[in-house]
């Protein structure tokens, strides 16, 4: 069986806020991360519970897969490029902003047995 990939690109949360988000779902089973995913207040939890939603899909459509047999086998949250914006401080000083972005990437495969 072979994996079954779904990429999440640009998001625009830092890669060190999503991977606290996406280390409580790596290893579950693909429904149980999906309603934990649900309930998890941080701003990541919702892009990256779609983005799993999108690999269950992917599953049962192309590989024909049932989504109670699909398991998270890897995931991960990449840096992504980060946007540099200025802001101007007191005594004609210079305050830069880092806006910073990631990349989501997950695979699942199928439980033996």
């Amino acid at each position: 069986m072979a994996d079954i990939r779904a990429h999440l690109r640009f998001l625009p949360v830092s890669a060190q806020k999503v991977r606290m988000v996406i280390d409580l779902v790596r290893g579950k089973d693909a429904n149980s991360a999906l309603e934990m995913l649900r309930f998890v207040p941080n701003r990541a939890a919702e892009p990256v519970r779609k983005l799993l939603t999108s690999a269950v899909a992917n599953a049962e459509e192309n590989f024909g897969v049932s989504r109670d047999d699909l398991f998270v086998a890897k995931i991960t949250a990449d840096e992504a490029p980060t946007r540099k914006w200025r802001r101007f401080g007191a005594r004609g000083r210079f305050k830069p902003l880092l806006r910073r972005s990631s990349h989501v990437t997950i695979i699942l495969q199928e439980r033996k047995g």
